[in-house]
């Protein structure tokens, strides 16, 4: 029997191995898990302008990818924004059925005015202080020139993307069940229910402790909420 697609979206700066960890807890399903141009596979290709044209894309690449079998999305952190521009879509587009569930973790749908009106040095910086702040940064490569030369470029072309976005343009609003996890401390839960503005119907709430990522501590238990989520829509 076929497997049921899900389709992953990474964080800023990420690439789709970010993914794996949870794959392997989810062997009943098929993970598709593209990049964003300019990062892992596609890293020689030249980075996003803006969310529109990321989320154009990577709706061309899922277009390409789905296997006309029940499917779900899964936007981690800035994955989130895509994976909702990308739902913004399928659900435009007549011929597309909409997923059987959307899974979003650790993004708060709020527009980030905060990164706005930065010089360039500066928002190198911030770039570098909120990675590390966030835990995306192993201990041993934080002063690693060699690190920063090859990885800041990323980091900081997803959060320009992120700081031009705007929440108040997103508009829609779906029945599909959707599944948010998140971290009290990261992202509070009161900032997290707005993602019940755009899902009206069944949205669930998953608290997991510690930072942005904490996915590389709970990934089994996540793994297990997707699939229940799956089995249930």
């Amino acid at each position: 029997m076929s497997k049921p697609q899900i389709f992953c979206y990474t964080y800023a700066g990420g690439s789709a191995s970010f993914f794996d960890m949870i794959e392997k807890d989810l062997p009943a399903f098929e993970l598709v898990k593209p990049d964003y141009a300019g990062h892992g596979a596609r890293r020689k290709e030249p980075f996003y302008q803006d969310f529109a044209e990321l989320a154009e894309d990577l709706f061309t690449r899922f277009r390409e990818s789905w296997a006309g079998r029940p499917y779900a999305l899964f936007g981690y952190s800035m994955g989130t924004i895509a994976a909702a521009e990308i739902l913004k879509r399928i659900l435009d587009h007549p011929g597309i059925p909409a997923p059987a569930h959307v899974f979003l973790a650790a993004h708060e749908p709020h527009t980030k005015a905060e990164l706005a009106g930065y010089q360039p040095d500066e928002f190198d910086e911030w770039v570098k202080e909120r990675t590390i702040r966030f835990g995306g940064v192993p201990e041993k490569l934080l002063e690693n020139g060699t690190f920063w030369r090859m990885y800041l470029p990323l980091y900081r072309a997803d959060y320009a993307l992120i700081g031009k976005y705007r929440f108040e343009d997103l508009n829609f609003q779906t029945d599909i069940p959707a599944t948010v996890f998140y971290s009290e401390t990261d992202t509070p839960r009161a900032d997290m229910e707005a993602w019940g503005r755009y899902f009206t119907g069944k949205c669930e709430y998953a608290e997991y402790p510690g930072h942005h990522f904490f996915i590389q501590e709970y990934h089994q238990e996540m793994a297990r909420i997707i699939t229940a989520g799956m089995e249930q829509s």
